[in-house]
């Protein structure tokens, strides 16, 4: 029975069997959570769902971050979940196809909350929230992934693993609360044909269901047992294709998960930024300008098209999940980031007509490799007559391609001074970068 199995893994977490590596990525993680929350929380979204919250009332049992409120639990989830993943600069797991951070961290940070519990209890539930979401997400993805955004459906198991392992469930109560889980897991698509807010609810309500799992189970509320291998459970309901093999294999034994993630610079799509990567790198040392450019193609995997070969974007968001869009911008202004997401931009003559240059393939070799490698390859032709090219195996921010940990530091200080001052930020750093030291998480905040 695969949930308990999962079960027992999750009650077996001690912070004593971690490795500095995995503790090094747990605090990072966390960290680059922190800097989208913050920013994330400027945004309409975030503050649509901080009104609706605040009004509905709640105990003050965790924080609101975007506003520093109080309010129970389970809404501080929610609504820390949706602020997280607003500016397409959370972090992603490649094999898995999951933001894990905007899932797993808001639930764990709310229960660690209202537990008062330590840094290295966080920590622990931080390593067996991704372990579970990303072993789930592997073992569906990619046939689950066209329709289903697995970040809210797979992230409600994470949310669920972490949630329980810090309120101390028992083996049968883990056993329900991944049952409740499971029937909650949704998160669809179709929100990209209008650019809708719907995604930054999938990793809220995910953070939310997974947390309420966890608390009705604490309680006796019973799950299915066999919620993810049964005959009507989620894998085969969900996904045409799935190896229950990935659940399991190697399960408890380093290296963790964890270690896998991947964190963005770029502020986009994570299906874009092979290509962005590759854009930037040939615009600096050939020192082009997009007048020198009569035609672009790129040639990438399948999936990276159903996501990204899109309408021409009408608004700043829909830009982010446009590939042409993307890599006319980054040879525009030789940047990605978040300020060259706006609406002048957006109108821009010069990059829109950059952008209807570009050229879309479907390339069998990278779709067989994916999603072992998110890869893209770019050809550039000059009117002088140059082709020239470039392979992105790895964009910046894999584990084959890490970030520093200087540039990850500098990355949350500019998402976090804005809303939160320099002050705080650098006291957030400091605290996370000790993490295993806090006596208490909600001395945080």
């Amino acid at each position: 029975m695969l949930s308990l199995k999962l079960a027992d893994f999750i009650r077996s977490m001690s912070f004593s069997g971690l490795g500095p590596q995995t503790v090094r990525m747990a605090r990072f993680a966390l960290l680059d959570w922190l800097g989208s929350v913050a920013r994330g929380s400027q945004e309409e979204p975030a503050r649509i769902a901080l009104s609706v919250l605040i009004d509905q009332g709640g105990r003050p049992q965790a924080t609101i971050l975007p506003s520093g409120e109080k309010t129970s639990a389970l809404n501080a989830a929610l609504c820390n979940g949706i602020a997280s993943h607003i500016m397409e600069l959370d972090d992603v797991h490649r094999s898995s196809i999951i933001h894990c951070g905007a899932a797993v961290i808001p639930a764990a940070l709310a229960a660690a909350e209202m537990t008062s519990a330590s840094g290295r209890k966080l920590i622990e539930a931080l390593v067996a929230g991704y372990e579970v979401a990303i072993r789930i997400g592997e073992a569906v993805t990619p046939s689950h992934y066209y329709f289903w955004h697995n970040t809210g459906t797979c992230g409600t198991f994470g949310a669920c693993a972490a949630a329980g392992k810090l309120l101390g469930l028992n083996r049968e109560q883990l056993i329900w609360a991944l049952g409740s889980a499971g029937t909650q897991a949704a998160g669809l698509w179709e929100f990209l044909a209008d650019g809708a807010m719907s995604k930054h609810l999938h990793p809220g309500k995910a953070a939310q269901n997974g947390l309420l799992s966890a608390l009705l189970a604490a309680g006796g509320f019973t799950g299915a047992t066999s919620i993810l291998e049964g005959e009507k459970g989620f894998c085969r309901a969900m996904a045409p294709e799935f190896n229950l093999d990935r659940i399991t294999d190697s399960l408890g034994k380093a290296p963790y998960k964890i270690e896998d993630n991947s964190f963005k610079i770029h502020s986009s799509c994570r299906h874009t930024h092979p290509a962005v990567d590759i854009a930037l790198e040939l615009a600096s040392s050939h020192k082009m300008e997009p007048s020198d450019i009569t035609g672009i193609e790129v040639r990438t995997y399948r999936t990276a098209l159903d996501i990204t070969d899109t309408p021409e974007p009408q608004t700043v968001y829909a830009a982010k999940f446009n590939l042409p869009f993307c890599v006319a911008l980054a040879l525009s202004k030789k940047s990605c980031g978040l300020a060259d997401f706006n609406d002048d931009n957006l109108r821009d003559p010069e990059i829109l007509a950059l952008s209807r240059r570009v050229k879309l393939v479907a390339d069998d070799e990278l779709t067989s490799a994916y999603p072992g490698k998110w890869a893209a390859v770019m050809e550039i032709t000059t009117r002088s007559g140059d082709v020239l090219r470039g392979r992105k195996d790895f964009p910046l921010g894999d584990p084959e391609n890490p970030a520093s940990d200087e540039l990850l530091t500098e990355k949350f200080r500019w998402l976090a001074s804005d809303s939160w001052g320099d002050e705080k930020a650098g006291s957030l750093v400091k605290a996370v970068m000790e993490l295993e030291t806090v006596e208490d998480v909600a001395l945080l905040f």
